[in-house]
């Protein structure tokens, strides 16, 4: 009987500093504010999938080989999302917040904020069609990595997810004649959504953690992201996404976010707190 393999050693702070002091002064992200225990699972799925067994070594090729870097951001940010993810969160945007929006503007621009792959711009969109009113808005996508930001420009998606996002999408419809096929074409195993869908979108690399205010937006969402921050790291986030909105604009975030403790609290009003939307209503 062959004797277990031993344990794996624990990545030690002092790792975890040698690499983020190395990927902030070569490549300008900053990753030291990522919550502690999330972010060592991510280096050691790295460490896993290219065998490097130490995170030495793993400093050692991100500091001779740039392009490696973009593997590298790739695998280190989360990138698992889904059509019309939390249903009734889009039944409170279809029914209140979009509505109140063009009551007193023309036009909406809404900011998805870490869109990873684009489901959940491509779920904006539809809703936005369904309602009549696609052609007053524009909306920016933006995400750390450049990879995952070309993948959300092609709207190609695995045919085996359509299932859990067929099922959301009804959920969220109240419409049992309702069809999300209707806006895809099959191809192979993948579905490709209609592009004419898409035209309002611009796509842009965008970093929330160093990056700058770039526009000012009537939406925002930022759904599911800050959970791997740390509460220094949230609040910088946190105050970028306020000063990103026009006054009583409105915020989304994650189900398992909250803005309570953050610094800007007192700036917002609960929309609805289930759902996690705000209101701004101090600059």
């Amino acid at each position: 009987m062959l004797p277990p393999p031993p344990p794996e050693a624990d990545i030690e702070i002092s790792d975890i500093r040698k690499l983020t002091d190395l990927i902030r002064q070569k490549y300008g992200y900053e990753f030291k504010d990522y919550a502690m225990s999330s972010f060592k699972r991510r280096i050691r799925r790295v460490l896993d999938l290219y065998k490097y067994k130490t995170v030495d070594k793993l400093v050692s090729v991100l500091d001779s080989n740039p392009d490696f870097f973009e593997e590298f951001i790739s695998e280190i940010t989360v990138n698992v999302t889904e059509m019309f993810r939390d249903p009734t969160f889009w039944k409170v945007l279809r029914e209140q917040v979009v509505p109140n929006i063009l009551l007193n503007h023309d036009k909406i621009n809404i900011w998805h904020a870490g869109c990873s792959s684009g489901e959940e711009v491509v779920s904006m969109n539809i809703m936005l069609h369904e309602m009549g009113v696609l052609d007053k808005a524009r909306l920016f996508a933006t995400d750390l990595d450049n990879a995952i930001i070309e993948r959300a420009k092609r709207s190609t998606y695995s045919a085996k997810n359509m299932d859990l996002n067929r099922k959301n999408y009804h959920r969220y419809s109240g419409q049992p004649e309702t069809n999300l096929d209707s806006y895809f074409k099959e191809v192979g195993n993948e579905v490709v959504f209609d592009k004419a869908l898409l035209q309002n979108v611009t796509y842009r690399r965008h970093d929330l953690v160093l990056g700058n205010v770039f526009s000012k937006f009537d939406l925002v969402l930022c759904r599911n992201v800050m959970i791997y921050f740390n509460q220094t790291l949230q609040n910088g986030v946190l105050s970028r996404l306020h000063e990103s909105l026009f006054k009583y604009g409105y915020l989304a975030i994650g189900s398992k976010e909250s803005l309570i403790w953050c610094e800007i609290a007192n700036k917002f009003i609960v929309v609805n707190n289930e759902e996690k939307i705000y209101k701004k209503i101090k600059d």
